[in-house]
């Protein structure tokens, strides 16, 4: 499994690291506010669907498909991390509650982001209760992926708020070797490598990210 050592957020607070991972730019948000409209301007599910392939964000705790609230009747959803909500042209059909997360595995889109909630992604509780969700909910995928050909890349928005921002990424897959890798990145470099993946035309500061390197077999 590589582990990058070097992987640093690129703002505080989340919300602009979200927009940056999805679209290359943190669009000009500084804050956590909702919501934001940032209509057609391009992104990775654009640039995905144009190809011919599919995108699907898995939100935890969204009340229904296509909701564009801020948040649910629990507070632990948040719009904040859900940036394809905020794009214009991505359907309805590509903004999904988690409970639609298939249970057969081969029905996943080409690409598709799965959002915990404000519990589970360690923001609300303690990263034990962050630790048993992924092992339940990410194991049988880790162990699909490992027979399908198909990659998990896990990373956070943030860190606790220190200058360096440096963030826990790492990948998981049959074509991915054990290492520690010090290669400096950012969510620009991680969206750098996904379009690089499907031939997709570089999206904003990722046009001058490179892709993360030392990973693949």
């Amino acid at each position: 499994m590589p582990r990058f050592t070097e992987f640093r957020a690129v703002a505080h607070p989340s919300q602009p690291n979200y927009l940056a991972l999805f679209s290359g730019s943190t669009q000009g948000v500084t804050d956590d506010s909702c919501a934001q409209l940032l209509g057609g301007r391009p992104n990775l599910a654009q640039r995905l669907m144009s190809a011919g392939h599919t995108f699907v964000g898995y939100s935890e705790g969204m009340p229904t498909a296509g909701f564009t609230g801020c948040t649910d009747s629990t507070g632990r959803y948040a719009r904040k991390h859900n940036p394809w909500v905020d794009f214009a042209y991505v359907p309805a059909s590509s903004n999904l509650p988690f409970t639609d997360f298939p249970t057969d595995l081969s029905r996943l889109p080409t690409v598709s982001f799965v959002i915990p909630n404000l519990c589970h992604d360690m923001h609300d509780c303690d990263v034990a209760t962050g630790d048993r969700w992924a092992q339940e909910h990410l194991a049988p995928y880790v162990e699909w992926a490992r027979r399908h050909d198909s990659l998990l890349v896990v990373t956070f928005d943030e860190d606790d708020g220190t200058r360096a921002n440096r963030i826990a990424t790492f990948l998981v897959g049959p074509m991915v070797k054990s290492a520690v890798l010090s290669q400096p990145a950012n969510h620009c470099n991680l969206l750098r490598t996904i379009g690089d993946l499907y031939g997709l035309e570089p999206l904003g500061a990722a046009k001058d990210a490179a892709p993360l390197t030392g990973w693949a077999r």
